[in-house]
């Protein structure tokens, strides 16, 4: 979107069809940006006619670091609050491991692509079959983030036990960030090694990794109304940074 006087897009949205929903997506350019979200409204007005245009249908819409004036421009357009992610963040160094065994990790190795993704996706399917975008991952899906410029297998930590794929932590790091952050990007434990403190050891495993590798803060995102793992990240010393807000609703198709 470009507006008169400026030589340069104030803001810009993408619609993605998918199977059963469609995501929306849109940035707008600071110094455009107020209170009456005018460009965001010019935009969503926009993307959501092409919504309309092609047939209507479920709509899935990030915002990044919501704030009240978003819920009331969403709500005009008839969507609602869905999932809610909190990024939380803590400072790195961790307590030295002599500090008690919580801060001691667990043994890991590293990913080794073409080699490790059926064992990872056989895991990550079981732990998160739950979840509506972690959950149901196949060899294109991981292949794909494997590609993107930022994988490092270095930082992808796999734990076994009894000869099997026990758990995992995979990070990442965004080093163009201010500060600089390294991420738990992506960590869960195998259902059968469930209730054994692995998902700590996991989390502390990928906090050493990245300070090793330079990194002052640690970030992860959690499902608000996931209260046992928020609780779990509280007691390791990550408090919220902010909020990311999903927006939700059914848009019916153009007359």
């Amino acid at each position: 979107m470009r507006e008169a006087g400026h030589d340069h897009p104030v803001g810009y949205a993408q619609v993605t069809r998918g199977p059963e929903t469609w995501a929306l997506e849109y940035v707008v350019d600071p110094h455009h940006r107020d209170p009456d979200r005018t460009v965001a409204r010019s935009l969503l007005t926009a993307a959501l006619g092409v919504v309309s245009a092609e047939g209507g249908g479920h709509v899935h819409m990030w915002v990044a670091r919501a704030a009240p004036e978003d819920d009331a421009l969403a709500g005009s357009f008839g969507l609602s609050r869905g999932r809610e992610l909190c990024q939380m963040r803590r400072p790195l160094p961790l307590p030295p491991p002599d500090q008690g065994p919580e801060w001691q990790g667990v043994e890991t190795r590293t990913f080794v692509p073409g080699q490790d993704e059926e064992r990872w996706l056989e895991v990550n399917n079981r732990a998160f079959s739950w979840h509506p975008e972690q959950g149901g991952w196949d060899v294109e899906t991981i292949k794909g983030r494997e590609s993107e410029p930022w994988f490092d297998p270095a930082g992808f930590l796999l734990h076994e036990r009894d000869g099997r794929l026990a758990g995992f932590c995979w990070t990442k790091i965004h080093p163009h960030r201010d500060p600089p952050l390294g991420e738990i990007y992506v960590i869960a434990v195998d259902p059968d090694f469930q209730g054994l403190g692995l998902g700590r050891s996991l989390v502390v495993s990928g906090l050493r990794y990245l300070e090793g590798r330079g990194l002052r803060v640690g970030m992860l995102y959690v499902d608000g109304g996931n209260t046992p793992a928020m609780a779990l990240y509280r007691d390791m010393g990550f408090t919220v940074d902010h909020h990311d807000q999903a927006y939700v609703g059914d848009m019916a198709p153009a007359r």
